[in-house]
């Protein structure tokens, strides 16, 4: 059943796994490998993608007053905007750390990966622990 708890729940479990994705792209260039990081790091750009597209889907075409009704019934919007303060520039500098990567423009991409790195992180705590998945 399409509920706003179920999206948020199903948010949560995508933001999870596609942090071991990074950490698993960590791994990778702590070894060397670069390449493999790339590739890991293309997929990790896809599957985000994919979910901010899926959920922006789901809250402006299919049910548009969902989620307001939601965070409102929750008492969460204050927990929403702190996320999505984190949220939005994280995902707003994938397409720019994909193209610094990939053209090995190293100096760029790790000036972004560490701006990145701090706005994921803030994304992880707040999506995590801070929205609510459980109907009010």
């Amino acid at each position: 059943m399409l509920t706003a708890a179920n999206v948020i729940l199903l948010l949560k479990i995508a933001v999870t796994g596609v942090t071991l994705l990074l950490l698993a792209s960590f791994v990778a260039l702590a070894r060397g490998n670069y390449r493999l990081h790339g590739r890991i790091n293309i997929v990790f750009f896809a599957l985000t993608l994919a979910a901010l597209l899926g959920l922006e889907g789901i809250a402006r075409l299919a049910e548009p007053e969902m989620f307001q009704r939601y965070f409102k019934e929750t008492n969460a919007e204050n927990a929403l905007a702190v996320h999505l303060a984190f949220s939005v520039p994280a995902a707003s500098l994938l397409p720019f750390m994909l193209y610094t990567g990939l053209t090995h423009r190293r100096t760029i991409h790790l000036a972004l990966a560490s701006i990145f790195g701090i706005l994921w992180i803030g994304t992880l705590v707040t999506g995590i622990f801070f929205l609510p998945h459980a109907p009010p």
